[in-house]
């Protein structure tokens, strides 16, 4: 009786230990930073399905555990995670830092968080299909473009669906005013 004793304690230890162990990888897989990807020339856009390196300016992409979604613009990852059912996603969101890349080619090393990112909106920059947000890591280099180019300089908490709509019409080279006043 001692020995089955001693054996069932022996199990008991092992498997104390091992679920232990399995609970320190886990914590330590939930821990892992979500960094950002590099774009790859097939990439395609999460939203409309266009081949992302096809167009210039920055790009988005909202890195989850699961995987990343990549986006052929700022606007369109924006207006992605706009929806309520991707606001719930434990996602981490970048762009392009438009003040270290060129606009024809971002360069993947300047990925930044998105949030705490300078969006300028209201520029002729052409990009991807609907409205072109250039962003920035830095203030002064989004007022800069916004001075060159006109525009307005954002926070990411100032954007909603109704600035990705102006921006847009903008783009289109039409305004809120003409589209309001169309036909008439």
């Amino acid at each position: 009786m001692n020995a089955l004793y001693t054996h069932a304690s022996r199990v008991m230890l092992a498997a104390a230990l091992f679920l232990g162990l399995a609970a320190c990888g886990e914590a330590e897989r939930d821990e892992q930073p979500l960094e950002p990807v590099a774009f790859h020339s097939s990439d395609e856009c999460h939203v409309c399905g266009m081949v992302i390196s096809d167009f210039p300016g920055p790009k988005g992409q909202a890195v989850e555990k699961g995987g990343v979604r990549k986006f052929c613009s700022t606007a369109e990852m924006l207006g992605w995670w706009l929806q309520p059912e991707n606001r719930m996603l434990e996602a981490k969101l970048y762009v392009h830092d438009m003040g270290r890349s060129t606009w024809e080619q971002p360069d993947d090393e300047y990925l930044i968080d998105a949030t705490s990112a300078y969006y300028v909106t209201g520029t002729q920059l052409k990009g991807a299909m609907g409205a072109v947000l250039a962003t920035f890591a830095e203030e002064s280099a989004a007022k800069g473009l916004a001075a060159l180019h006109g525009g307005r300089v954002l926070r990411f908490e100032d954007i909603d669906q109704s600035i990705l709509q102006q921006a847009s019409g903008m783009q289109h080279g039409t305004s809120n005013h003409q589209q309001a006043h169309a036909g008439h």
